[in-house]
C-alpha cells in the first residue's frame, strides 16, 4: 500500500476533479503490475495496474489507495476489470466519498467472491486526497490561505513595498505549491499593487499553470493588468460585483476570461458562495494569496483548510504597515483560530510554517 501511495503522488495536481489513486498488483509476494491515474479522463490506477499485470493477475491481490470505482464516468467501471481479471483480494485504504460509490464498489466485489481487506493505510491515504474528500463531503474546494511575512508579521511596508521580503529559493518553493493546485485567487489589491502575472514558473519538470480567479467588486483592475496578457492560452476567471460595465463585460469575454457574477454580503464577496461556484468548475484546491483584506475574509468565513506561512528573518516594523491578516480580528486571545499539525521547514535563510485549523478535521 505504501508504493500504490507513492505511484498516486507522482500526479499529484493533475488529477481535478477525480481524486490521485495508486495501485499494485502482486502474487506470490512479488509485485507483477502497478499503475497510478495521470489525469482525468484517462485510465484509472487499478486499470493500469492491471493491464501491466496480463495473465499473471488471475488470483493475485490488488493494492489500491481508493474504493474502485462502480459506475461509467469518462472511463468504464473499474469493478468490473477487477472481477474479469481474476483477483483473489482487494486490500483498499479507504473508502470513496463519492456518493456515486462510497462502499457500492467494495460490495460488488464481494459478490462476485473476491475478499477484501479495508482501510489499509487509511490515514495516510485520506492524507493523500484531502482536496477530493472535503469537494465530495461539502462542494466547497480544499483552501490553502499562503503569506510571506517578515518575522514580525508584516507583509509589506507602509508605504505598500513587498519586493521581496522572502529569499528566492522560499519565491520558488511557491511555484511549485502553485504547480499543484487547481487555482490561485487573489484580490483587487494585490493586482493593483503587484501587478502580477499568477503564472507558475518552473524551470523544470512537469509544469502546470493553475486558473487565476480575480475578485474585483468595483471593477478597479485596469484591462492591462499582466493577469490578463495570456487569458486566451490560460483560464482566468474574473468575478465581479453587480455594476460591470457591457464594454468592460464585453471585452474581457472577447479575451476568452470566465466572468462570475459574486455575491456580495454587505461590502464584500460572500466567499462560501464563491467557493462553491468556483468548485462547480471542477477545482478541488484553491491557494490564497491576497493581501490582508482577503485573508481576513476567508479566515472570518471559516473555509481555510491549510496555512503556509513563509516567515523572513528581517523586521519591517510600523503600525501603519499591513499584517498578514487585517480586518477588526479577534476581541480576545481565546478567540483567535487555533492551528495544529505544525511543520516547520527552513527554505534558504526563510522558514516555511504549515499548519492546519483546529476546526479542520
Amino acid at each position: 500500500m505504501r508504493r500504490a501511495i507513492v505511484l498516486a503522488r507522482k500526479a499529484l495536481g493533475r488529477t481535478s476533479p477525480n481524486p490521485m489513486v495508486g495501485a499494485v498488483v502482486v502474487k506470490g509476494g512479488e509485485v507483477v503490475g502497478e499503475g497510478y491515474h495521470a489525469r482525468a479522463g484517462q485510465p484509472h490506477a487499478e486499470i493500469e495496474a492491471l493491464s501491466r499485470a496480463g495473465h499473471y493477475a488471475r488470483s493475485a491481490d490488488l493494492y489500491v489507495t481508493l474504493e474502485p470505482c462502480c459506475y461509467f464516468g469518462r472511463t468504464p467501471p473499474c469493478t468490473e476489470a477487477i472481477i474479469e481479471a481474476g483477483i483473489k483480494r482487494v486490500f483498499v485504504g479507504m473508502k470513496d466519498p463519492n456518493k456515486q460509490v462510497s462502499g457500492k464498489g467494495l460490495r460488488s466485489l464481494k459478490k462476485h467472491g473476491i475478499v477484501i481487506v479495508p482501510d489499509v493505510l487509511k490515514e495516510e491515504c485520506v492524507k493523500l486526497n484531502k482536496p477530493f474528500i472535503k469537494m465530495m463531503e461539502t462542494g466547497i474546494p480544499f483552501v490553502t490561505l499562503k503569506t510571506a511575512m517578515s518575522l514580525d508579521g508584516k507583509i509589506a511596508t507602509r508605504s505598500g513595498d513587498s519586493r521581496w521580503i522572502t529569499g528566492k529559493l522560499a519565491r520558488n518553493h511557491v511555484h511549485k505549491i502553485r504547480n499543484q493546485v487547481d487555482a490561485i485567487l487573489v484580490g483587487t489589491e494585490t493586482v493593483l499593487k503587484d501587478d502580477p502575472r499568477l503564472t507558475c514558473r518552473l524551470n523544470t519538470g512537469d509544469v502546470k499553470h493553475p486558473v487565476r480567479i480575480i475578485l474585483d467588486r468595483r471593477n478597479r483592475i485596469p484591462l492591462t493588468a499582466k493577469v490578463f496578457k495570456n487569458s486566451r492560452s490560460q483560464k482566468v476567471v474574473y468575478v465581479t460585483g453587480p455594476d460591470i460595465s457591457s464594454r468592460r463585460l464585453k471585452t474581457l469575454v472577447s479575451n476568452k476570461v470566465v466572468v462570475l457574477n459574486g455575491k456580495i454580503l454587505k461590502s464584500e464577496f460572500d466567499i462560501k458562495y464563491l467557493l462553491k461556484e468556483l468548485g462547480s468548475m471542477d477545482m478541488n484546491s484553491i491557494l490564497i494569496e491576497g493581501g490582508a483584506v482577503l485573508n481576513s475574509s476567508v479566515v472570518k468565513a471559516g473555509v481555510v483548510d491549510r496555512v503556509v506561512a513563509f516567515i523572513s528573518p528581517i523586521l519591517i516594523g510600523g503600525a501603519q504597515s499591513p499584517g498578514f491578516i487585517g480586518g477588526q480580528g479577534v476581541l480576545k486571545v481565546k478567540g483567535a483560530m487555533k492551528l495544529k499539525d505544525i511543520n516547520v521547514t527552513k527554505i534558504g535563510e526563510d522558514l516555511m510554517v504549515e499548519a492546519t485549523p483546529c476546526s479542520v478535521e
